[in-house]
C-alpha cells in the first residue's frame, strides 16, 4: 500500500478503504487549483486528516458530539494553521470519542464505528482512533490528533503507526475543544518517525493565542532523527511489566527494548513505584477539568436549539441530555462531585498533591537515564464491544499513557512487533521535558533498525 503523497492519491484510497474502516466523519471540499504555490519544506500539498475536536475552517469542529453536530469553527486551531502555512491540504475529520473521552472511539456521539484496519472486528484505539486509522490505512499522509491521557499513542499502537504527544506546553491548545486543560495536547500520527519529526518542529512554539505555551527553543528534531544514540542510558521501568500486561506484549516490547543495544544504547531496570497512583490521579483531574470546559456547552452559545422548553433549566437538561452521550455525562457527574463542596480538597486537591510526587518521580529517573522505553498498551487491539459495559475495564486500558500526561512529559508510540493474531504493537519512547531530539533519536535508531515500518494492512474481503 502506498502512502498518500498527493490529494488524488489521497481522495483514491480513501474511496477503496473507506467503507472498511470509516476513519471519516467528514471529507472536506478540496481546492487542488488553490493550493500556495510559493511554500518552501516537504509538506507542499501533502494530504492531512484532523481530529474533530481541532478548529478548523473546512468542514465541521464538533468533537464527535451531538450537540455540536453542525458547529463550525471561524478559525484554525493554531497546531493546523502553522501545517497550513507549510503547504498541507485538510481532506477530512476524523471520528474520536466523544470530546476525546474514551479508548476505543466506540463513545461516538455521532456516526460511523471507526475499525482497525488491520482487523475490522476490533477497535482503532482512542480517542484519535480515526485519524490512527486513517493514516494506518493509507487514506492520508499524516493526521493530528489529541492527547490527554493517550489519546494519540494508544491508538498510534493499536493500528501500527508512529503516534507523538508532546511536552505539555510545547504546542499550542488554541483551537483545541478543551477536555481536561492542565493535560490536553495537539499530537501528530504518521508512518514514519522523521515524518512525525517535521511536522512536531513546525506546529511546536509558544503562541500568544494560549498562556500555556512555552517560549522554550524548539529543537531540531528532523536533524534528531539522524544521530547516533550509541552509549545513551535507556530506563525500563519494572512496573510496566508487572501484574496486568498481556504475556505476548509483553514478550514483544521486552525483545524490542533489549534490541537498542544492538545500535548502542545501554538498557537497564528502573523503577517508579508510583506507577499504580497515576491512573487514579488522571481520572480525577481529567473529569474535573471536564465538568468546568463542558459547562459552555449548553445549546445555546455554540448550537440552537428547537425545543420550546420555557423553563431554563429545563431547557438545559433537554439539550445536555440528548446532545451528550454517556461517557461525557459520568464525566461530568464524576468532575463536579470531585469540586463540589468538602469534597474538593479530599479528592481534587490530594490528586493534584499526587500529581507533583509523580512528576519529582520521573525527574529523578532522568537524572540517572536519557530515555524510558515501556509498552503503550498493556494489550493489543481488543475486540469492537467488548469494554462498553465496563468503563472501568476501558480506563485502565490507559494504564501505561496516563502517567506521562500527568507528569506532562513527551512520548511517543513506535510499532515494534506484531501479535500472533497479527495486531501491532506499540514501543513507548519518552524524554524529560521538551528534550523531544533524544526521544526522536531513539525512536529514530529503533525505526531504521527494523522492518516493522514497512508493514501494511491489507484490504478487508
Amino acid at each position: 500500500m502506498k502512502t498518500p503523497r498527493t490529494i488524488q492519491e489521497s481522495l483514491d484510497n480513501i474511496q477503496t478503504w473507506e467503507p472498511h474502516v470509516n476513519a471519516f466523519l467528514e471529507l472536506c471540499e478540496v481546492d487542488q487549483e488553490g493550493l500556495p504555490a510559493d511554500v518552501a519544506g516537504l509538506l507542499q500539498g501533502l494530504p492531512i486528516a484532523v481530529k474533530a475536536n481541532i478548529a478548523t475552517t473546512s468542514g465541521h469542529t464538533n468533537a464527535s458530539s451531538k450537540i455540536l453536530k453542525n458547529f463550525k469553527s471561524p478559525f484554525n486551531a493554531t497546531a493546523l494553521q502553522r501545517l497550513l502555512d507549510a503547504g498541507v491540504v485538510v481532506v477530512g475529520k476524523t471520528q474520536e470519542d466523544e470530546f476525546g473521552m474514551g479508548a476505543s472511539s466506540e463513545n461516538n456521539g455521532l456516526p460511523p464505528q471507526t475499525k482497525n484496519p488491520w482487523d475490522v472486528s476490533r477497535v482503532a484505539g482512542g480517542s484519535s482512533g480515526g485519524s490512527a486509522a486513517a493514516v494506518a490505512s493509507g487514506e492520508v499522509f499524516m493526521a493530528l490528533g489529541t492527547d490527554t491521557g493517550g489519546s494519540v499513542r494508544q491508538p498510534a499502537s493499536f493500528c501500527g503507526v508512529v503516534g507523538v504527544k508532546p511536552t505539555y506546553g510545547r504546542v499550542s491548545r488554541h483551537g483545541l475543544l478543551a477536555y481536561g486543560s492542565s493535560l490536553d495536547q495537539a499530537g501528530v500520527l504518521t508512518r514514519r518517525v522523521a515524518d512525525a519529526a517535521h511536522m512536531l518542529e513546525i506546529m511546536a512554539g509558544q503562541d500568544v493565542l494560549d498562556a500555556t505555551s512555552s517560549p522554550e527553543r524548539v529543537g531540531n528534531y528532523v536533524d534528531a532523527c539522524k544521530k547516533d544514540i550509541a552509549g545513551l542510558k535507556i530506563g525500563m521501568p519494572k512496573e510496566f511489566f508487572a501484574e496486568g500486561i498481556d504475556p505476548e506484549v509483553k514478550t514483544i516490547v521486552q525483545t524490542a527494548i533489549y534490541s537498542l543495544e544492538n545500535v548502542g544504547a545501554i538498557v537497564q531496570e528502573i523503577s517508579l513505584p508510583l506507577t499504580p497512583a497515576a491512573i487514579a490521579v488522571y481520572y480525577l483531574i481529567a473529569k474535573a477539568e471536564a465538568s468546568s470546559n463542558l459547562a459552555r456547552f449548553d445549546g445555546l452559545r455554540y448550537e440552537t436549539s428547537d425545543t420550546d422548553t420555557q423553563n431554563l433549566i429545563e431547557y438545559y437538561k433537554h439539550v445536555r441530555g440528548f446532545g451528550f452521550g454517556e461517557e461525557v455525562k459520568r464525566a461530568i457527574l464524576m468532575g463536579t462531585y470531585a469540586l463540589s463542596s468538602g469534597y474538593v480538597d479530599e479528592w481534587y486537591g490530594k490528586a493534584s498533591k499526587v500529581r507533583t510526587l509523580i512528576r519529582k518521580e520521573y525527574e529523578e529517573a532522568f537524572q540517572s537515564v536519557d530515555a524510558i522505553a515501556c509498552p503503550v498498551s498493556p494489550e493489543a487491539a481488543f475486540p469492537l464491544g467488548s469494554k462498553s459495559a465496563d468503563p472501568l475495564a476501558m480506563y485502565l486500558a490507559d494504564a501505561y499513557t496516563v502517567p506521562m500526561s500527568v507528569a506532562g512529559l513527551p512520548a511517543m508510540s513506535v510499532p515494534c512487533g506484531m501479535t500472533k493474531n497479527s495486531l501491532p504493537v506499540g514501543l513507548q519512547i519518552i524524554a524529560s521535558h521538551f528534550k523531544e531530539e533524544r526521544m526522536f533519536s531513539v525512536a529514530s535508531a529503533y525505526e531504521n533498525a527494523q522492518t516493522w515500518k514497512d508493514l501494511t494492512p491489507t484490504l478487508p474481503k
